[in-house]
């Protein structure tokens, strides 16, 4: 049988996980230590031997159901994709033209800012944080090869800028669900997520221009780039800020990308196919890690684990403004507890609409923080897609060696805090609604 109640010993396989992958990173020195692979599995081993009563066929379902969900086979898919469009990006010189265009044009200065401000447009119009991610990360990993940027900082900037539109796009899917299970428009919820929203993303442009402002490039003398080499990344921004389905964005990208490799001789057929192959190579351990991930959350929710955090937290709620920061809390501690801001407001979602109805929330107002706390600890935890695809693509440097840098993850995070506290935006309030 299930434990569907759980405590806080359901709870235990992320508890291992974090600890190893963290902890050991933090005890020796180097994040890359201890293989997030490996701690993925010793975590859900622990997940298996937990209460003996459940039968293992259940337990084993659970892990498979959550391992295979739709949402993370999708997240599998993207990253392949990512993996061959920058192979074949990388290998007909992309990469290197549209960083040395951005170089040539942009000064040191403001490059971080602009690479900022470039995926928030991105994410905006696409809809998704990972498809932005997987499509501007290999320009700054070249800006930050190129100049005093640290990679670290340049990957975060990407990641910040990406969950930006992940939370505002009206395409979003955390919009669209948190939209519906408010029972509200999206345009109404867009009018207060974005006023609470807006502070942190001018502050992280603000915080990025003076980290950057006596950046200087690490070679001088001109950098030289060809438009045809751009026209991939080019027309992955147009296709993307039209709102095209990332994955069609993403082979649009690979396809264009090999035409123009062949057209200008960069490669030849077999030189295509094989930098494709290495591309999608390289991003297969950052696919088995979300599988496993998936998996381990699976046992943990049959176990009643998520379920228990949940009730946790609504024990906790007394009044008004509490209820609004339980609803934070819910989302937030379910979005770190199965790493997936989409599926943590899937599940907070119906509670979070009680809470809204039972005090008096605007439901404008708990859709948008829904959105805005599970955005924002997903583009902050160490084990979430986005972190997963930036390291990915960055060969050498662990997921939690980019979080101290995720500046506007933070500034959201506080930001949706500080709207609770000071009851802002003020003129969304019940009375008001239509």
């Amino acid at each position: 049988m299930s434990n569907k109640k759980g405590s806080i010993v359901s709870l235990l396989p992320l508890f291992i996980f974090v600890a190893l992958f963290i902890g050991t990173g933090l005890f020796a020195g180097d994040f890359n230590a201890m293989p997030i692979t490996v701690a993925a599995i010793i975590a859900s081993v622990a997940g298996f031997l937990l209460y003996f009563k459940v039968p293992f066929k259940d337990k084993l379902s659970a892990y498979l159901k959550g391992a295979s969900q739709e949402n993370i086979i999708l997240i599998v898919v993207i990253f392949l994709l990512s993996g061959a469009f920058s192979g074949i990006a990388g290998a007909m010189g992309a990469v290197d033209s549209t960083v040395n265009m951005g170089l040539t044009f942009l000064p040191g200065s403001l490059l971080l800012s602009g690479i900022f401000i470039i995926c928030c447009f991105v994410s905006l119009s696409m809809g998704t944080s990972m498809g932005t991610v997987v499509a501007i990360a290999p320009i700054a990993i070249g800006i930050a090869d190129q100049t005093e940027i640290g990679l670290a900082l340049a990957l975060a900037t990407v990641i910040g800028g990406a969950m930006f539109g992940d939370n505002l796009s009206f395409i979003s899917d955390t919009t669209i669900v948190a939209t519906r299970t408010q029972g509200v428009k999206m345009i109404d919820k867009f009018k207060v997520n974005f006023w609470i929203v807006l502070p942190g993303a001018l502050l992280t442009v603000v915080i990025l221009y003076f980290l950057s402002a006596d950046v200087s490039l690490s070679e001088t003398g001109n950098y030289t780039f060809s438009f045809i080499e751009v026209l991939p990344y080019l027309a992955v921004l147009i296709i993307a800020l039209l709102g095209v389905d990332v994955m069609i964005v993403l082979m649009s990208g690979a396809v264009l990308a090999g035409v123009l490799g062949l057209f200008t001789g960069a490669f030849d057929i077999l030189t295509l196919i094989s930098a494709a192959g290495e591309g999608i190579a390289g991003m297969q351990e950052i696919a088995i890690i979300t599988i496993l991930i998936g998996g381990m959350i699976g046992l943990v929710s049959h176990y009643g684990g998520i379920t228990y955090l949940l009730d946790t937290i609504m024990s906790k709620i007394k009044t008004k403004k509490g209820a609004e920061l339980g609803i934070a809390s819910l989302v937030s501690v379910t979005d770190v507890s199965t790493a997936n801001n989409t599926i943590s407001i899937m599940m907070t979602g119906p509670l979070a609409k009680n809470i809204a109805d039972e005090y008096d929330v605007d439901p404008r107002k708990s859709a948008s923080i829904l959105d805005t706390f599970a955005t924002g600890f997903q583009g902050l935890i160490p084990y979430g897609g986005q972190m997963l695809a930036a390291s990915g693509l960055a060969a050498g440097i662990s997921p939690v060696e980019i979080m101290p840098y995720s500046i506007y993850p933070i500034l959201l995070i506080l930001s949706g805090i500080a709207a609770i506290l000071i009851g802002f935006p003020k003129k969304y309030s019940k009375d008001e609604m239509k």
